[in-house]
């Protein structure tokens, strides 16, 4: 079962940067990440979702081949391939897997302008090395499925930079 933990950045770029801090880990075998999404909040207080992977996009290029396929069968293949090219993206773009879309939106409604939300789905990880490399990288947690005992020791990593910085 995974596991869900939302971190707020004052920043507005902080949270990509533990995002690609954890893309990082995760070729390293420490994280196992079902999704990975950054929420940013501009100053004229627009909410942004900047996903891992674009499934429209994805379902595009993968409608326009098979499209192209099929089309080359019937000897039409430019047609083909702009029928499955849109039946492509328009299934992409339904398509929600990981985190619910409509969830962040709602609370990186609550982020105060210019900052940053990084919400994580995480299947596994090695808890202390994953907890050494977030040591330092500040941030709130705002929510999470994690035990108590798990939450208190990953909110004292984030903060630890608070710290050691006003020292």
């Amino acid at each position: 079962m995974s596991s869900l933990v939302v971190v707020g950045y004052d920043n507005m770029y902080k949270a990509e940067e533990v995002r690609l801090a954890l893309r990082k880990l995760q070729t390293e075998y420490l994280i196992d990440l079902e999704d990975a999404v950054v929420a940013t909040k501009d100053a004229a207080g627009k909410v942004k979702l900047h996903q891992a992977l674009n499934l429209t996009a994805t379902g595009a290029v993968s409608g326009g081949f098979w499209g192209a396929l099929i089309g080359m069968i019937f000897l039409m293949p430019v047609v083909g391939m702009a029928i499955g090219a849109s039946t492509g993206a328009l299934s992409g773009a339904l398509t929600d897997l990981g985190i619910n879309d409509q969830f962040m939106k709602d609370l990186a409604g609550n982020m105060q302008p210019e900052s940053s939300t990084l919400f994580v789905l995480v299947r596994s990880m090695t808890p202390d090395k994953v907890l050494e490399q977030l040591r330092g990288t500040g941030g709130t947690l705002l929510q999470t499925s994690l035990s108590h005992e798990d939450e208190s020791k990953l909110q004292a990593a984030l903060s630890a930079a608070k710290v050691d910085q006003s020292a």
